[in-house]
């Protein structure tokens, strides 16, 4: 009788580990991310970038993990693709890389357009310069308050805001092109009151929210 009972228990911990497992890897929060598209432009809510609590596609949050995007199919990429030219943007924190040199194998690039805004940008300029990561001494996208696409409001304030103007302008990895502007880097694409506490800003933050145009045919005109 006792070695019955432990098979089943043995057979109930491997069950419950595959599916443990299985969480981990597979599962994004459907009432979190939402993908929406009016007419060429692609509106993200809610992108989990390694928040702090939760577990999802990208492995245990908080713990360093990327999220992968491809702004060609408008979808998450499996961490397990990560070293594919499927994704051309990831997301960890306020850290963003693209799909080239040592973020992956892909053509891609980026940079960081601050010369009007995310509508005004209908061709990219000729002689602008796409840049590719080289972790850890740079990355194609700027990170840092007030060096890429984010401000930081330093204590007791505590809060990311997206700088007005700025666009990513993206080459993907399959040498097209894209234009990006972050939204909001709050849950629910609202950024906390100044006054709330800080575990609630911990707690809601970490989920972009961005709009985008991926020019499919190769030019460099939206």
């Amino acid at each position: 009788m006792k070695k019955i009972t432990f098979a089943i228990i043995l057979v109930s911990a491997i069950i419950f580990s595959a599916c443990k497992k299985d969480a981990v890897t597979n599962v994004v929060d459907p009432t979190a991310f939402n993908v929406s598209v009016v007419g060429k432009i692609v509106t993200v809510t809610n992108l989990p970038a390694d928040t702090i609590i939760g577990i999802g596609l990208m492995g245990p949050y908080g713990a360093g993990k990327y999220t992968f995007f491809s702004l060609r199919s408008n979808s998450i990429i499996a961490r397990t693709d990560s070293a594919t030219s499927n994704w051309d943007i990831a997301f960890a924190g306020t850290k963003i890389l693209i799909n080239a040199g040592t973020s992956g194998p892909g053509n891609g690039g980026a940079f960081v357009y601050t010369q009007g805004n995310f509508d005004a940008l209908a061709t990219i300029p000729v002689d602008s310069t796409f840049y590719i990561d080289n972790a850890p001494a740079s990355y194609a996208i700027t990170y840092g308050s007030g060096k890429g696409w984010y401000n930081y409001d330093f204590p007791p304030v505590n809060i990311i805001s997206a700088i007005p103007g700025r666009v990513l302008v993206i080459k993907t990895a399959d040498g097209k092109y894209a234009k990006v502007e972050i939204l909001n880097y709050y849950k629910g694409n609202t950024t906390p009151l100044s006054t709330a506490t800080d575990s609630v800003k911990a707690y809601d933050s970490r989920y972009y929210s961005f709009r985008y145009t991926y020019q499919s045919n190769g030019t460099t005109t939206f």
